[in-house]
């Protein structure tokens, strides 16, 4: 009776280990957050300036969830002027930093006229 348990361990133990094996060696694009106020947006990217100044281009897609703080019913997405923290990724070959959620909200002071 026990070599039957220790064959069934054995068996249980390669098969999870081949099974989690693709997972671990998966490699997964670069989680990151990018903090700052939005100075441009068009339907395909967004440009956030950053509190240490350089404006950092994220990339935007259907997929992105827009979570308004004053708002949480809304799904617009932000204007210039708001402050984000974006969720985000980055490929590693691209260089390339792409929106999953952004997170912000309005600005409360209307922009001056031009």
């Amino acid at each position: 009776m026990t070599k039957h348990y220790n064959f069934i361990t054995v068996n249980v133990l390669l098969l999870t280990s081949l099974w989690l094996s693709p997972v671990v060696s998966a490699k997964s694009p670069e989680l990151l957050h990018v903090l700052g106020i939005v100075t441009a947006i068009d339907a395909k990217h967004i440009d956030i300036k950053t509190a240490k100044g350089p404006v950092v281009p994220v990339l935007l897609s259907k997929q992105v969830k827009f979570k308004n703080k004053s708002n949480p019913k809304s799904n617009d997405p932000p204007t210039v002027g708001d402050r984000v923290i974006i969720e985000a990724t980055k490929d590693d070959k691209t260089k390339k930093i792409s929106a999953t959620v952004i997170h912000y909200s309005p600005n409360k002071t209307p922009s001056p006229p031009r």
